[in-house]
């Protein structure tokens, strides 16, 4: 749980800084790009650790699955964000691109401590 609250806070912790200080006029088009990697990585660590601590096999099944919704769910996301919306696409795919792999590293690194222990 205290990895969920270190995504949370780092996650608005830098829109904020970029929203507020860096670059305000990019804002919502940085909220969006991390909005719903940090919510699908919110739900995807508490069902991985509790599939590995139920049945540790069933993990890989279960991250092949979560990596094909995610696939789906991104691909959506993106076009309804940059095509439906009409917002500034560059803002939004670095600040997606950027919560996207920060977050699987988190995810990463956490899952490495679980299968420490």
């Amino acid at each position: 749980m205290r990895t969920v609250w270190c995504m949370i806070t780092g996650c608005f912790g830098s829109w904020v800084l970029v929203a507020l200080v860096v670059m305000p006029q990019v804002g919502l088009e940085v909220l969006l790009g991390m909005i719903v990697p940090l919510v699908v990585a919110i739900v995807s660590l508490p069902v991985m650790e509790r599939t590995y601590k139920r049945d540790p096999k069933q993990l890989t099944n279960l991250m092949i699955q979560a990596f094909a919704g995610k696939f789906l769910l991104f691909g959506v996301y993106v076009t309804i964000v940059i095509g439906v919306l009409s917002l500034q696409a560059i803002p939004f795919v670095v600040s997606f691109i950027t919560y996207f792999v920060a977050l699987h590293l988190m995810e990463a690194l956490y899952l490495r401590r679980l299968f420490a222990n």
